[in-house]
């Protein structure tokens, strides 16, 4: 049985391959018995397809403080709809980006971070949370199709600064992945599995004390 309340988000700048590497993961632990929810930011709900239509899409961006604010509304949406329900059946679920989305990108156009982590707040704490570290000049190359507003070179280059600032403080496990994909997918799954150990033993020790 999967250790109850599992919570992994994945992150990293655009073409970082975190999508890949959530993808990679699930399947991993599926095939390893465990019950696995795959999910993303912006979510599929009506708020978070919004965003990808009218948000992400445009050739300027909106309001800064209107694309964090939407994105705080569909990540309400996301954890009451999606991600609760799993985790309270004892699912793992893991999520292609999360709460430092906003902190990164919205905090790189110039938000003040702690207003963003206050209008985010009621969002689930991630059990693990790991950024793919790529650098900008690298990623850019790999975008072959139209970019978005946020894929600009000066843009990554300010997000990713946010990113590793928050791998410093604690709050995300930093992940080379200027590597081939195998490699970057193994260190991950290892760090999951030692995590979901590290959870089983902490839920057995409760019960033992109970």
């Amino acid at each position: 049985m999967a250790p109850q309340r599992t919570f992994i988000c994945i992150e990293g700048i655009d073409a970082s391959g975190k999508t890949t590497q959530a993808r990679l993961l699930t399947k991993s632990l599926r095939r390893r018995g465990f019950d696995v929810v795959y999910t993303t930011e912006p979510s599929h709900g009506e708020v978070g397809e919004f965003i990808r239509r009218y948000v992400l899409q445009r050739r300027k961006r909106v309001p800064i403080v209107v694309e964090a604010l939407l994105f705080a509304v569909d990540r309400i949406d996301h954890v009451e709809n999606r991600i609760k329900p799993a985790l309270e059946k004892r699912k793992i679920v893991v999520c292609d980006r999360y709460v430092y989305s906003s902190l990164a990108y919205q905090g790189a156009a110039g938000l003040d971070r702690t207003w963003i982590g206050q209008i985010n707040r009621l969002a689930l704490l991630p059990d693990l949370s790991l950024f793919i570290d790529v650098p900008p000049e690298v990623v850019l190359k790999r975008i072959k199709r139209e970019r978005s507003v946020m894929e600009t070179l000066r843009n990554q280059r300010r997000v990713r600064g946010i990113y590793m600032d928050m791998a410093k403080e604690g709050r995300l496990v930093l992940v080379d992945g200027d590597r081939t994909v195998e490699q970057v997918a193994s260190d991950i799954l290892k760090l999951v599995l030692k995590r979901l150990k590290q959870e089983k033993r902490r839920v057995r020790a409760k019960r033992e004390y109970e």
